[in-house]
Order: C-alpha cells, then structure tokens, then sequence
C-alpha cells in the first residue's frame, strides 16, 4: 500500500510539474507574443513619416500633371480663339465700316 499512495504522490507531483511547467511555457508564449505585437506596432509607427512623405509626394506629382494638363488645355483653347478671332476679324472691321458709312 506504501508503494502505491508512493507512485500517486509521484505521479502527482510530475503531473503538478507538468501543469506548472505547461501554465510557465503558456506564460512565455503569451509574452512573446506581447512583445512581437509591440514590436510590430513600433515598426508601423516608425513607418508612419515614409507612407505619410509618399502619399505627400503622389499627391504632389499627381497635382503637377494635373496643372500641366490644364495649362495644355488653355493654351490650346487660348490659340483657337486666336485663331478663331483672326478668322473673323475682317468681317468684324467690314461689319464696322459699314456701320460707319451708314451712319454719314
């Protein structure tokens, strides 16, 4: 009887030792975990000023190609009023005279 109520203390104290052991290794992985996590954020916050300069710096090239193509544009609309106003400058000065003629 002593060497059984031995062999359950034993094998008690090992599973005790194995809870232990089980509840110390959860403990660490949980740390681990926590300072990975930590570490992650840390890596993220330091990213914050390069992602926030390349999204300053898109919206720049992007605002640049923009004011470039509407400067295209009024340029282009600019020579075909020119265009358009050498067309219709003679009747314009004939329309004129006439007006003046008429009136003597």
């Amino acid at each position: 009887m002593d060497d059984t109520l031995k062999r359950l203390l034993e094998a008690e104290m090992r599973a005790e030792r194995l809870a232990q052991e089980a509840e110390e290794e959860a403990a660490r992985l949980v740390q681990a975990a926590v300072a990975e996590a930590k570490a992650q954020e840390e890596r993220f916050r330091a990213r914050i000023p390069d992602l926030h300069r390349g999204f300053i710096q898109k919206s720049a090239e992007r605002a640049e190609q923009t004011i470039a193509e509407l400067k295209r544009r009024y340029d282009e609309r600019h020579i075909q009023l020119r265009n358009l106003a050498e067309e219709r400058e003679d009747e314009a000065l004939a329309a004129a005279f006439d007006i003046l003629l008429a009136a003597e």
